[in-house]
């Protein structure tokens, strides 16, 4: 087929070798497969879904039904949010402490995981999120951060350390759990944080830790980063858990953070190697935290874990609909396609 446009001043040969190769995926003329929809392709299909979702979801949501959980709201304990705010933001502490009580009926056996919890805090929000600079937080300290940390970047020619809004709003709240008002729950901050952060996305200055202190502390904090853990000095700097683990956001306005882990394995507190006795505690708590100015809340809870882990219903509960839903639509087409399959077309 002779080739339909020839352009004018352009030779014969040249314009040929612009035509396409007749190939047949240049002209397109592929092979092509069209699936033709039978009840005997589709039935299938709904009944092995369906057969496959209803049971794990059963499986699922009798699974983290069964996790136990105490969620324990503290917001305004003891009044101790009257006049926070602007000492939170002085980087100054009110010293407010507040007692619960706290009566666990039975026994926790296994690991339990302690966190804590905030509502109507948005850490998604789009420049909060950005609010950062990596290469610092990567060990790379230096007299200029990244423009994204501003507000929170420099102070009087001098860098914050580390930078940013979510560094600087970083959650502090301190909690103490004790049992029958004689053992000290024993809580151990090792392994709150992912191991990827903790080994790849946070490290501290090749100088040591102490590099740290010729920068600014962040705006609202009470000390300096490499004074975070006085009690470990492996837990200080940019390696800190609490603040690896409150760097990444979350999602969600209303979220939980992993705060400790029970150790059932302490050499200086017995009798918690099985899990968490049943019987009374007293959870005291640092109360440093303001929620007021957002209309926040907060929340203490101890939870355990399993192999669906934690207790959320959700997932459960969306394998339960996709398959019963997948059944019933199966029984529909199969009733349908049994009734109407024999019935000859009428003539019109």
């Amino acid at each position: 087929m002779p080739w339909p446009f020839k352009r004018k001043g352009v030779s014969e040969e040249k314009e040929q070798s612009r035509k396409p190769s007749d190939s047949k995926f240049k002209q397109q003329k592929l092979p092509a497969w069209q699936p033709i929809i039978t009840a005997s392709t589709v039935l299938p299909v709904f009944f092995f879904f369906g057969t496959i979702c209803l049971p794990i979801g059963i499986a699922l949501y009798v699974t983290t039904s069964n996790i136990q959980e105490m969620i324990i709201e503290y917001t305004n304990c003891q009044n101790c949010e009257a006049n926070l705010e602007p000492m939170f933001k002085q980087g100054k502490s009110t010293n407010c402490k507040c007692e619960l009580s706290i009566n666990l009926n039975t026994s926790w056996k296994g690991d339990v995981f302690f966190y804590y919890g905030l509502s109507n805090f948005y850490q998604n929000h789009r420049r909060y999120v950005r609010s950062r600079d990596d290469s610092q937080l990567h060990g790379e300290v230096s007299s200029s951060v990244n423009s994204n940390c501003d507000p929170f970047g420099s102070s009087n020619g001098i860098v914050y350390a580390p930078c940013g809004a979510i560094a600087n709003s970083m959650f502090n709240d301190k909690f103490t759990l004790e049992y029958n008002n004689q053992k000290t729950v024993p809580m151990t901050y090792k392994n709150i944080a992912w191991k990827s952060d903790r080994t790849v996305k946070f490290k501290n200055p090749s100088q040591g830790v102490q590099e740290l202190n010729k920068y600014k502390k962040p705006l609202y904090w009470f000390q300096n980063a490499s004074q975070l853990d006085l009690n470990d000095t492996a837990n200080n700097g940019f390696l800190n858990q609490d603040f690896i683990v409150w760097m990444r956001v979350a999602a969600f306005p209303t979220f939980r953070k992993l705060y400790r882990i029970l150790d059932r394995e302490s050499p200086l507190v017995t009798g918690f190697k099985d899990g968490l006795p049943y019987g009374d505690y007293k959870l005291t708590i640092n109360y440093n935290y303001p929620v007021s100015s957002f209309g926040g809340k907060k929340r203490f809870i101890i939870s355990q874990s399993s192999w669906a882990g934690g207790k959320n219903n959700f997932l459960g509960i969306v394998y339960i609909v996709v398959g019963t839903l997948c059944l019933i639509f199966g029984f529909i087409f199969l009733i349908i396609h049994t009734k109407y399959r024999t019935r000859a077309p009428t003539s019109g």
